[in-house]
């Protein structure tokens, strides 16, 4: 492949904190092969030209169709640097942040996360499992792969090494919910994997509890025939849901493609809203490490900031994306932080995000209580909400402005996309870093008001413009 068409390639996969877009029409073997290189050399795992001997990278892909070729030819990216692949094969994303902070090593996880079954993508961190993004080396990455990277006189060596053991053990031992645990009941668990990683990932933690476990679409299948792996999406629920009451079951969770996000459904089949979730786990962690910091993002519940004040913490407001929670958790020294998207972060995780943890905590807080999942959640469900609503529109950025004006006697603040707070309400509205939409996010005090304002706000966002 030619520098230009790498290059332009490459500007339209590289988004603000990862690698993503169709494959094998825009991320190719080519293209991978071009950004191990560049990693190898951006992170010091390359050797040096002048004789010094070089590091490793660790290595996993999810099951999606092409992720096989796109981590082969990112070995061999890597490898023509003088340095060394560890691969760990199929993994979820938190299994490679593992490997990443259990082994000191640079990694790459081949995946998409939830996006449809023809994209892929990667997610890079450094040694320790510390985050890349656009600002934080990713740029770098994909100026150095274009430019191109001279192969070494001696490749690297490629290596497998299983982290799947290692990684239920640690995740359990840190939740403190492995079997002869003190618990007051067995659970019935019903877990969706979606035909995603969740299914290598859940069975083998999950069987270190005593619990009963049922499972829906755990084989692994790239193509996703059942329903696709965003549990972020009502409908993407419906199986577990059904499941879930079908079965009697206590909790049923889901997990998306790379199974680093996990989403819960409660005794009746309700969804847990995710910021009661990080509600609960922020208490929980707040009980073990009274005074820390908890981070949230600016679409959680207002909630999450009340939880984490009347527990004794420290509540922190950040933007969207993991790799700048990860990077605001290291500056604050934040024992957690969650993200209404389901995604959850732990300091005694190398400070990277585990839906398997987030799910571990939910289990571990209802074998500690005789109530059911959903008198459990209740105090941390405080306001209604309407869920992310999602918008196609010609240019997300005119939209955006259209509204400010219509709310411009209200606060307003620009963290992270247009926040506009009143006394009884709040809205988030903000572009997504990886799908071309405008997202929309409403709480208030009541049902009638936030049906109001999403209503009023929805209008604004469709409005068609004046000719």
């Amino acid at each position: 492949m030619d520098q230009q068409t790498l290059a332009e390639r490459l500007a339209v996969l590289v988004k603000s904190y990862d690698v993503r877009g169709a494959s094998p029409q825009e991320l190719d073997t080519d293209v991978a092969r071009a950004v191990g290189a560049a990693f190898a050399v951006e992170t010091g795992a390359a050797a040096d030209p002048a004789g010094g001997g070089g590091g490793a990278v660790v290595v996993g892909h999810d099951m999606r169709v092409t992720s096989p070729q796109i981590a082969e030819a990112l070995a061999e990216g890597i490898t023509s640097t003088g340095a060394d692949v560890v691969s760990i094969g199929l993994a979820s994303t938190d299994m490679l942040y593992f490997a990443s902070g259990e082994w000191d090593l640079p990694g790459i996880m081949v995946t998409a996360s939830h996006n449809p079954s023809g994209d892929n993508g990667l997610k890079l961190c450094r040694a320790g499992a510390r985050p890349i993004g656009r600002d934080t080396g990713l740029s770098a990455i994909a100026d150095r792969a274009v430019a191109g990277v001279a192969p070494t006189g001696s490749a690297g060596a490629v290596t497998e090494r299983d982290a799947l053991t290692a990684y239920a053990q640690r995740v359990t031992e840190l939740v403190g919910v492995e079997q002869g645990g003190a618990t007051r009941r067995r659970l019935k668990v019903v877990v969706d994997a979606a035909n995603g990683m969740g299914g290598l990932i859940a069975p083998a933690v999950l069987a270190r509890l005593d619990v009963e476990v049922h499972g829906l679409y755990l084989e692994l299948d790239g193509t996703f025939p059942n329903h696709p792996a965003n549990p972020l999406d009502p409908a993407n629920l419906v199986d577990l849901q059904a499941a879930v009451r079908e079965q009697g079951a206590d909790v049923g969770l889901a997990f998306d493609g790379d199974a680093d996000r996990c989403f819960v459904v409660d005794e009746r089949g309700e969804l847990v809203s995710p910021s009661a979730v990080t509600a609960m786990i922020a208490a929980r962690e707040l009980r073990k490490h009274p005074g820390e910091t908890v981070l949230h993002n600016v679409i959680t519940s207002r909630a999450v900031r009340e939880v984490i004040v009347e527990s004794g913490g420290t509540p922190v407001r950040t933007p969207v994306g993991h790799s700048l929670i990860k990077a605001e958790m290291a500056r604050t020294g934040a024992v957690f932080g969650g993200e209404h998207s389901g995604h959850y972060y732990f300091r005694d995780f190398f400070l990277a995000d585990s839906g398997m943890l987030a799910a571990l905590h939910v289990l571990a807080a209802m074998t500690a209580s005789d109530d059911p999942l959903s008198e459990i959640v209740a105090e941390f469900e405080r306001y209604p909400s309407s869920g992310e609503l999602n918008s196609r529109v010609a240019d997300a950025a005119a939209v955006t402005a259209r509204v400010a004006a219509a709310y411009a006697d209200q606060e307003q603040d620009r963290l992270d996309g247009l926040t506009v707070t009143a006394a009884d309400w709040w809205f988030n509205l903000r572009s997504s870093q990886t799908e071309p939409l405008l997202r929309l996010n409403v709480e208030a005090d009541d049902e009638e008001t936030m049906v109001s304002v999403r209503d009023a706000v929805l209008t604004l966002i469709h409005q068609e413009e004046s000719p």
